[in-house]
């Protein structure tokens, strides 16, 4: 499945109307059809009372085949017409026209007062946002936000149900000007949009559907067009590393997990178990030999690789007795715990310049230290792995947090094509962008992982998947869906509070057992 903005819709319905020939008013049609059975079939009561606010584009347009249909099957729901009769056009104006000369009835704005809307909102139980779907760029203007605000008056109490996308959310890149509408649930058509998962777009959709009106999911290849691909478990089943039931301890490689420091004890132990527990066949923690005593004790199934230390940190000497070693390794995690040291730029360079073909994964301080170099990637001839968090990625392309998260599509995008590289710009809904183009999105996972830790799981999950023989594109999209699931599951149990490192490498092998 892929999420679509705004244009790539416009080009398949496009498509649909013209090379298929199915009509607009019959896409229409089955458009609000859809929606009516996710009323019916999200609804609090058997006979609830449902409000229908109706814009004058195409969402308004669904929007009155939904009050038609409810009043069809027995429903007596409210059409509450926004606009001006004569504003409505298109595809809209016939199922406009359709309700009116079934003499159904209407609450027309333009002729009562916002306070007599307020008072049927009050009496619903249902309300349906069909006022302004896909198109939205900018502020909403009166009275609509006017509308928008009450209606989220409401939020938590009442089903709200959003038609395609919440009123006010942009469908391109999930911006809000002001307001939107807080959904209880979005019932969006062929895809869903990208604006679901990004900047403000997750705030407010609530739980999100897709629903077939007769526009042909392959007909996005046809066009042509690029759109990211969403992570789901179908996905993840074909990408995750084949176990051989006859395998051994060489059969699935050996993972290398670098880091560690005075004051970061936790995070390379942390990244070595998750490695483990998801399959590596054998895991090797190198840590400064200050931390080796607690390192071991507390991860005692991996082989453990003190390496000299200075200051709390590794040595700069301490990458010429590691170097020799590296070649043994089928994948390589550099960064959990590392901190920032003296030498420390020269110390990562030594190693990426050494290193033949492996997968290298650059997590946390690794990256701060390759901040400043990073043609040294652009060099290296095997498969490397960002994983920033946005302060990272930040860092990496010379601009704010805040830039960052405003365009994390085409930053993630970009940075990947520049310098070859397989990112992944985590948050709460993770990025993959390839040295190709591809991009994906993980649409699960939510604030039981906003944690420290958590990402120090992702980097062992990502280097096991590697080390297992997974591509670089494969194991970020097993790894961040494994991660993220264990993550909602675990705070199921233990609370959106209390889900820790550990409780996710355990989620993890769960998850592994329920899915493969």
């Amino acid at each position: 499945m892929f999420a679509a903005g705004q244009k790539d819709m416009q080009k398949m319905d496009q498509f649909t109307m013209e090379k298929l020939g199915l009509p607009g008013v019959v896409l229409m049609e089955n458009a609000g059809a859809q929606v009516v059975e996710e009323i019916l079939a999200s609804s609090p009561s058997q006979n609830p009372k449902v409000i229908v606010l109706a814009g004058g584009g195409n969402n308004g347009g669904d929007g009155f085949v939904i009050a038609r249909r409810l009043s069809d099957i027995g429903l007596k729901p409210l059409l509450c017409l926004l606009i001006t009769p004569e504003r409505i056009k298109g595809d809209a104006k016939v199922h406009f026209d359709v309700y009116l000369n079934r003499e159904l009835p209407i609450f027309y704005l333009h002729e009562q007062t916002l306070a007599e809307l307020q008072n049927e909102l009050n009496q619903a139980d249902i309300i349906i946002d069909a006022m302004l779907g896909t198109g939205v760029n900018g502020a909403v203007r009166e009275p609509l936000n006017q509308v928008i605000d009450m209606v989220n008056e409401f939020n938590g109490k009442k089903l709200v149900i959003s038609v395609d996308i919440p009123s006010g959310v942009n469908s391109e890149n999930g911006k809000v000007d002001g307001l939107a509408i807080k959904a209880t649930k979005t019932i969006t058509f062929v895809f869903p949009k990208k604006g679901f998962f990004l900047n403000e777009g997750p705030k407010f959709i609530g739980e999100w559907k897709s629903v077939d009106i007769s526009v042909p999911p392959s007909c996005a290849v046809e066009l042509g067009l690029v759109m990211p691909k969403l992570i789901s478990e179908t996905l993840v089943k074909s990408s995750a590393p084949i176990r051989p039931r006859h395998g051994h301890k060489g059969t699935f490689g050996h993972a290398l997990i670098v880091g560690g420091s005075r004051n970061y004890v936790g995070a390379p132990i942390f990244s070595a178990k998750a490695a483990m527990h998801s399959g590596a066949g054998l895991v090797t923690l190198a840590v400064p030999e200050g931390i080796y005593p607690m390192a071991a004790v507390q991860n005692p199934e991996s082989l453990l690789l003190p390496l000299p230390e200075e200051n709390g940190h590794f040595a700069e000497k301490s990458v010429d007795v590691l170097i020799p070693l590296l070649q043994q390794f089928d994948s390589i995690a550099i960064g959990p715990g590392l901190s920032r040291f003296s030498g420390g730029e020269a110390w990562i360079q030594s190693m990426l310049t050494t290193l033949q073909h492996q997968s290298v994964v650059i997590d946390a301080d690794g990256l701060y230290l390759l901040r400043n170099q990073l043609d040294v990637v652009r060099c290296y001839q095997g498969p490397v792995i960002f994983t920033p968090h946005p302060g990272e990625m930040a860092r990496l392309v010379n601009k704010t947090v805040k830039e960052v998260e405003e365009d994390r599509l085409e930053i993630a995008a970009a940075f990947a094509k520049d310098y070859g590289v397989y990112l992944l710009l985590k948050g709460h809904r993770s990025i993959i962008a390839t040295p190709d183009g591809d991009l994906y999105i993980n649409p699960y996972g939510h604030d039981a992982l906003g944690k420290g830790g958590s990402g120090d799981v992702l980097t062992g999950l990502i280097t096991s998947f590697l080390a297992q023989g997974a591509s670089p594109l494969h194991a970020l999209i097993s790894a961040s869906y494994f991660h993220a699931r264990a993550g909602e599951e675990k705070a199921k149990v233990l609370s959106h509070y209390g889900v820790g490192p550990f409780d996710l490498i355990d989620g993890v092998r769960d998850q592994l057992n329920l899915i493969l």
